[in-house]
């Protein structure tokens, strides 16, 4: 498929189309699966083969019913009622910029979003997402073949301050936090805790144990239970890098070219500067400025 052309016309959509989120999911309080419908179509990247990513393809019927999708058609057709109104942004932007929305909607960072992603219609093989009952070691085999780091993983583990997980798509039931509906870094605040009382009806999944367990992810969980600017700065940090895993926006082409031209303007500013400026010294009577002409 070909890429969308990033013109201005096409960045209005978005504008119009993020505001359509916004209302949405203040509508639905859908912002949790509209996260995780984000999530799970960009985490299927694999950095050696460049395969899979956020390109839209999880709308395809073979992809959702990968076990780890369960429930995501809810996320597929809230999208849709979005992207009829905004037809010629491409399902991959409008997935990637519901996550965006969807954390920034419930009190979380905001984060930059880059448009101009290219729909896909390949379906990855099944298996490239995080499997919950497993441990420090998968969580890094899945995440280092994205290309992201540890940090990346314990920062986007926080995302889990959103939502709940559900038996019939999970085998996990009940929320992270206790108010599963506000991104905050509560998440690694209950999760420091030995549990007690109603704590206890609080859900820690495998992977979340793992990332006390192991050292490496532990110092993160510490710092952003301690500082919640902090997570929020590594998470849209993290979040970002996760929405482009195999992509590069046309924008940042542009800004890159002119920022190119731009420093080569000003160099030759500099040298013509210096040339004319060395040019009167050597003319003028006095050449003290050049002692190596004596």
């Amino acid at each position: 498929m070909a890429l969308p052309k990033v013109d201005a016309a096409y960045l209005k959509e978005i504008e119009k189309a993020r505001r359509d989120l916004r209302a949405l999911i203040a509508k639905e309080n859908c912002a949790p699966i509209m996260l995780r419908l984000a999530w799970h179509d960009a985490g299927t990247y694999d950095a050696k083969t460049k395969t899979g990513g956020p390109n839209g393809s999880i709308r395809f019927k073979n992809e959702l019913n990968h076990t780890a999708n369960k429930g995501l058609k809810i996320a597929v057709d809230f999208c849709e009622t979005v992207k009829a109104r905004h037809p010629k942004i491409t399902y991959a932007d409008l997935y990637q910029l519901a996550g965006v929305v969807a954390v920034e909607v419930t009190g979380g960072p905001s984060i930059d979003f880059a448009p101009g992603r290219k729909d896909s219609n390949v379906v990855p093989e099944e298996g490239r997402l995080p499997d919950a009952n497993q441990g420090a070691s998968h969580l890094r085999d899945i995440f280092y073949r994205m290309g992201l780091t540890d940090k990346d993983i314990v920062a986007l583990s926080g995302g889990h301050t959103l939502g709940r997980a559900h038996k019939d798509r999970s085998n996990f039931e009940g929320p992270w936090t206790k108010d599963p509906l506000k991104f905050d870094n509560s998440y690694f605040v209950e999760l420091l805790k030995k549990g007690s009382g109603s704590d206890q009806q609080l859900l820690k999944l495998p992977t979340d144990k793992a990332l006390l367990a192991d050292p490496r992810f532990s110092q993160y969980v510490k710092a952003y239970a301690e500082d919640e600017e902090k997570f929020f700065e590594d998470y849209a940090a993290s979040h970002k890098k996760l929405s482009e895993l195999g992509f590069r926006s046309p924008l940042t082409d542009l800004k890159d070219s002119a920022s190119s031209w731009t420093s080569r303007i000003v160099v030759a500013t500099i040298v013509a500067a210096v040339a004319i400026l060395s040019y009167k010294r050597l003319v003028s009577p006095e050449g003290v400025a050049f002692p190596i002409l004596l």
